[in-house]
């Protein structure tokens, strides 16, 4: 990366403070500023550190107020935080992704491959499938029979697609993600044990999907399990077979999501928040960390707790526990007095 400040905040909207044609190389952390390096002040607890470590170039909010002399230039924009996510993905695409087939990989019969894709060593693409123009298939990935990938999608080394699985464009699946696994559904038989019911359906995931290391999405019994356009599912999420995923939803490590369950769009699931199966998810709900939510929830709701329940209720209750021990020496002490 070799760009001036000029260059930069025309790309993220900002005004320069100081001198513009200074050449940044990379950014770095507040924490570690260095000459060449471009950094951001989003929150204020970090102010000193901009004082401490001198960075070429620094991204500050349009209001803020230096305490005192900079020796560095300034790049004001509205929001500091969505102008480096700009700033990053500029820096991250200056890379040139790989491309070509590794001899070493393996493309099954009657599969076609889009222009400008990558396969690399060790990869297995079954038979019949579709992948899209500047597709990256990282090494070992298995893609299984009869697979699609949309344009400009990655899929990182290790990750397993099963058979049938259907991704959209500019997804990106994180290492040791498993999409297609079978859903877990058995039978019980009359000896105590379990029959295993076949699960024939697949996963769908739209466009601009993120899937983070080793997150499990199972095939549908039935059907389809589907997460739909611009949902991102953290590191060790677990969605079971035939739940729906609402566009733009945002799940958190561990969070889960049991057989049959609706999640709507633009929520928040926090993490190790686990929801039951057959249960409906409305839009906009916030979901507190380790939740457990064990019924439907309206649109809009903010929950948390085990059982999941109004978090200003169980803000209330939180309280009242923590004084539970006072609350019961004042009772006996009541109890007491009445008895004399």
């Amino acid at each position: 990366m070799q760009l001036t400040v000029k260059e930069i905040a025309q790309k993220i909207h900002g005004t320069v403070e100081g001198d513009e044609n200074v050449i940044i190389s990379r950014p770095c952390k507040i924490e570690e500023g260095c000459e060449g390096g471009i950094t951001f002040l989003g929150n204020p607890k970090y102010t000193h550190y901009i004082y401490e470590h001198r960075s070429s170039a620094i991204i500050v909010g349009r209001d803020f107020q230096p305490e005192d002399d900079l020796n560095t230039t300034l790049i004001r924009v509205d929001n500091p935080y969505m102008a480096v996510a700009t700033l990053l993905h500029l820096y991250n695409n200056m890379t040139r992704p790989p491309r070509g087939r590794s001899l070493r990989s393996h493309v099954g019969r009657g599969t076609k491959l889009g222009r400008g894709c990558y396969v690399g060593p060790f990869a297995s693409i079954g038979r019949g499938c579709h992948i899209g123009n500047n597709v990256q298939i990282h090494p070992n990935v298995t893609i299984g029979d009869g697979c699609r990938i949309g344009d400009d999608t990655i899929v990182y080394a290790g990750a397993n697609l099963y058979r049938d699985t259907i991704v959209g464009a500019r997804c990106i699946i994180h290492s040791g993600a498993v999409l297609g696994a079978d859903g877990f559904g058995f039978a019980p038989t009359e000896e105590g044990g379990w029959n295993k019911i076949d699960q024939i359906g697949n996963v769908v995931l739209e466009d601009d999907v993120e899937i983070g290391a080793n997150t499990c999405i199972d095939r549908a019994t039935m059907g389809s399990t589907i997460i739909h356009r611009g949902v991102k599912l953290d590191n060790l999420c677990q969605i079971a077979h035939n739940v729906v995923v609402g566009q733009y939803t945002a799940m958190a490590s561990q969070a889960g999501v049991a057989g049959s369950a609706k999640v709507g769009e633009h929520c928040i699931v926090a993490g190790q928040a686990g929801i039951v199966g057959h249960i409906t998810v409305g839009d906009h709900v916030t979901i507190g960390a380790q939740s457990g939510v064990t019924h439907s929830v309206e649109s809009g709701a903010t929950i948390f707790g085990s059982p999941a329940e109004d978090a200003r209720r169980r803000r209330k209750i939180e309280v009242y526990l923590r004084n539970i021990e006072n609350l019961v020496d004042r009772v006996k002490k009541l109890e007491q007095k009445l008895k004399s």
